[in-house]
């Protein structure tokens, strides 16, 4: 093997993160993701040569590097973050995917949708306002979206002369409403993006913080263990049968692997129909193996011949998940078109598609707030509740806190094949 092929392939198999930031307006989330692009050496010569010129012309006096993230004109002209950006670098340890989401509440549904997939979330805070309404909000919906890490970063240190007393204050009014947050690792650094303090180096203003920079953070937070690997879980998608010569009888059962570990020879459900078999073998793209685990992509073959079709599920035969047709629901409304009341809407579940209707909306909560409020029953873009609905077959599910993908679902508009609804089962 070449060393450009060892390289390569130490490159695909290094572990991924998927992180999202969050933040206020002006606090400096695009700035700070073009800090860790620049500092990590993940920009070329060109995008740098580019983002100085632009820098030049608009008469800042900085090299404006929110302008690597901020792709839109609109975003350009108005200084704002408006949809999702997304960003790919590596280290030598670690692959990212960035989210860059806005901090506006108007565009709740954008940090919903960019922080669906994440590990992890860094949750920006002015050192100059310390905690506001939005930090509230940002992390209600870190934690309603069961990010397993929530990275604070006290940002614009500079502008307070590197105080100590205000990171700690800050850290001390955060921790404070954290108590009713469902994550349990949430870490604070003190950090400015405009200046490179605590990015990728460690800074030399703040000889008082002696804890991990951001990056160090980002390159060994543990998050082996943020997938379920204790409920096996396996979404039946396509039905491979090649009825070629070769591979006259083969008939396997792809898809994802998105909880517990599969080893050949387990005995299985087939769920919904109930039927009880074993694994014969596990097929990759690279031959067979022993065992599989999330995320792996595979096709299962069993040693009994059993109707299975996509949207069925393979589980273990003595750990199987909820079966129902009413479910509730956590529920961001991501459409402008607001909720019809008993509307009736196309669910998507893992692979699984049937039709339902909205049995009763329970509550709203106010993002900025966290208060319920159970009066108001009608619906709009960007607003977060919980809501009943009843579907027109029964769903294999697990709860959302159990597992984020077999615990999730979206409801799509029959009339426009819009996505409305993005929904975590209770």
């Amino acid at each position: 093997m070449s060393e450009f092929q060892e390289k390569q392939d130490g490159y695909l198999n290094m572990q991924l993160l998927r992180f999202t930031t969050a933040g206020s307006v002006d606090d400096g989330k695009s700035t700070l993701i073009g800090r860790l692009l620049y500092d990590s050496k993940a920009i070329f010569e060109d995008q740098m040569e580019a983002i100085e010129r632009a820098s030049l012309n608009r008469g800042e006096e900085h090299v404006n590097l929110a302008l690597l993230t901020d792709g839109l004109r609109a975003e350009r002209e108005q200084g704002i973050t408006i949809d999702v950006a997304y960003r790919y670098f590596a280290t030598p340890k670690r692959k990212f995917i960035i989210a860059d989401t806005p901090g506006h509440v108007q565009y709740t549904r954008n940090m919903v949708t960019g922080a669906s997939t994440a590990n992890a979330a860094i949750i920006l805070v002015d050192a100059r306002n310390g905690v506001v309404e939005q930090t509230l909000r940002h992390s209600f919906i870190a934690s309603l979206l069961r990010i397993p890490h929530i990275l604070i970063c006290v940002n614009k240190m500079d502008l307070m002369n590197y105080d100590e007393k205000v990171f700690d204050k800050i850290r001390n009014d955060y921790e404070a409403l954290s108590e009713n947050l469902k994550t349990q690792d949430i870490r604070f650094v003190p950090i400015s993006a405009l200046k490179g303090d605590n990015v990728v180096d460690r800074s030399t203003n703040m000889d008082w913080y002696d804890g991990p920079t951001l990056m160090y953070l980002l390159e060994n937070i543990h998050i082996a263990n943020d997938r379920n690997y204790e409920d096996p879980r396996f979404p039946v998608q396509y039905v491979i049968r090649p009825q070629s010569d070769k591979y006259h009888d083969f008939r396997g059962y792809a898809g994802r692997v998105v909880g517990g570990v599969l080893h050949k020879g387990d005995k299985v459900a087939v769920l919904p129909s109930g039927l009880m078999t074993k694994i014969a073998t596990i097929e990759t793209m690279n031959g067979q193996v022993g065992t599989a685990f999330p995320p792996q992509s595979v096709a299962l073959t069993l040693e009994d011949d059993i109707d299975i079709s996509r949207g069925d599920m393979i589980v273990a035969e003595d750990n199987q998940p909820e079966v129902s047709q009413d479910i509730t629901i956590m529920f961001c409304w991501l459409n402008e078109k607001p909720l019809v009341a008993y509307g009736k809407y196309t669910v998507k579940h893992t692979t699984n598609e049937a039709r339902c209707i909205v049995k009763s909306v329970e509550y709203k909560v106010d993002v900025n707030t966290l208060k319920r409020n159970t009066e108001d029953k009608k619906v709009g873009l960007n607003e977060i509740g919980m809501m009943k609905i009843r579907t027109t077959k029964p769903l294999l599910f697990d709860s959302y806190s159990k597992n984020r993908v077999t615990g999730s679902l979206i409801l799509i508009d029959e009339g426009t094949n819009e996505t409305v609804c993005a929904g975590m089962i209770v």
